[in-house]
């Protein structure tokens, strides 16, 4: 066989070199893959967040001042019932005893709660009714001629009493759902005639009647 030249042998060692150091290079590359893993994480994807439900943390107060106390919710809190009536005391109020001629009165209502819880009541015109009586002869109801009544939901204090700022005028006339339009009607007779004031409010009537006197 014919021989080689030295350069020819000097490429082909260099070519057995360079594919030795390849393959070290390679061999070297996958043992750290092996080992390293650094596709783990990525492909466990995101680490799993919270479904919402949580659990609350507690706070320990500090030594000597207890557990904190609640606040009354809505449902420990109790309502406010409607005023009954062994509860309620109504009374007519009159602005005087007796009245000169010419001088009309000026009715008022007093309420007084006697139990010893607070409670509702409607104090509205709507439920207001004043009734002027001589003997048994009705003179006069404030709802005969009453215009645009109303409805007010009230709470009244336990052991309070409170009287209507409002007061409701009588005419010294006979009133009549049918004459409230009418300027003549029957006016009441003086000269130190007696009449009695009833009232009732949100269903509860004044258990006596209060006296004046027309003159």
């Amino acid at each position: 066989m014919p021989r080689h030249s030295a350069a020819v042998y000097r490429r082909r060692r260099l070519v057995l070199l360079i594919g030795m150091i390849l393959a070290v290079a390679v061999i070297g590359v996958s043992t750290w893959l092996l080992i390293a893993r650094p596709w783990a994480n990525a492909a466990a994807g995101p680490a799993p967040t919270s479904s919402g439900t949580t659990t609350p943390s507690t706070t320990t107060p500090p030594p000597g001042t207890g557990s904190p106390e609640p606040s009354p919710s809505a449902e420990q809190t109790p309502a406010i019932v409607a005023c009954a009536a062994k509860d309620v005391e109504v009374t007519a109020v009159t602005d005087s005893d007796s009245y000169e001629a010419g001088v009309t009165p000026q009715l008022s209502i007093s309420l007084t709660n006697k139990g010893s819880t607070d409670c509702t009541i409607d104090v509205g015109s709507t439920t207001q009714v004043f009734t002027v009586s001589s003997g048994a002869d009705v003179w006069w109801r404030s709802t005969d001629c009453q215009e645009n009544p109303s409805s007010m939901i009230a709470t009244l204090a336990a052991g309070t009493t409170v009287t209507s700022k409002d007061p409701v005028v009588w005419d010294r006339t006979r009133s009549s759902v049918e004459t409230c339009a009418d300027e003549n009607r029957q006016r009441a007779p003086g000269g130190g005639s007696s009449y009695h004031v009833e009232v009732s409010i949100g269903g509860f009537t004044s258990a006596s009647s209060t006296q004046i006197l027309l003159y």
